[in-house]
This record gives C-alpha cells, structure tokens and sequence, in this order.
C-alpha cells in the first residue's frame, strides 16, 4: 500500500467510520466512507485517507477471510494509489470478494467510491 494512505487500527475507528451510515455495497464489497473534517495533511501529520479492512466469519474459515483481505488491500493500492482524499474508508469482505475476477473486484472498489463521492 502506499505511504500516503494511513491504516485504521483500533476498533473505536471502525465503530465511527460504520455509524456514519455512508456506505456502497457492491457484488464483489461492502465500502464504507466517514469524511475528516480536518482539511488538507499538514507535512509531517498522520495521512487523512485512511483505509481499513474487515472480513466476518460469513465468509469462512481464517485462511478465506485472509485471503479477501489480501485482495481487497490489492486492489485498494492499485485504485488509491493516487487519490488525495480527506476520508475513513472501511473495506468489507462479502462472499464474492475472494472468487470474483480481479479486475471486476476492482471496478467493484471504483464504482463504490464514485457513488460516495470520494473518486470523481
């Protein structure tokens, strides 16, 4: 993943970005969005794009939950590598994600962040 991305870590991240109530369900995902009202990253300052992922027990056992995990990181570096945004975006695995074509799961990522107004 790129520098410029941050991480979510803390389940306290997650719980806020999920209470906004902004989200874009896909066939291949689930993209949740909360926006950072803080303005542009000062040099220095955490990065104010900052991505989680979440695979849930739905999906299967720990190697399949991995697994959708890995791709969805893939394809969040390939679609976010030059996006400069202010926002928490929380990535969830679905069923389709670890079978569905690379590049669909992809366009999958592009098509949910244009309906959220993140990627115009």
């Amino acid at each position: 993943m790129p520098a410029a991305l941050g991480r979510l870590k803390k389940r306290s991240e997650f719980l806020a970005v999920a209470a906004a109530n902004r989200r874009s369900v896909t066939p291949g995902l689930m993209l949740q969005a909360k926006a950072n009202p803080e303005g542009p990253n000062p040099e220095g300052a955490e990065p104010r794009l900052r991505l989680g992922f979440t695979a849930t027990k739905k999906i299967g056992n720990a190697v399949k939950r991995n697994r959708a995990r890995r791709r969805l990181r893939a394809a969040a570096a390939d679609v976010l590598a030059n996006v400069a945004g202010n926002a928490d975006l929380v990535l969830v695995a679905r069923q389709d994600t670890i079978k569905r074509p690379f590049p669909e799961l992809k366009r999958d990522l592009v098509s949910a962040l244009g309906r959220l107004g993140i990627l115009r």
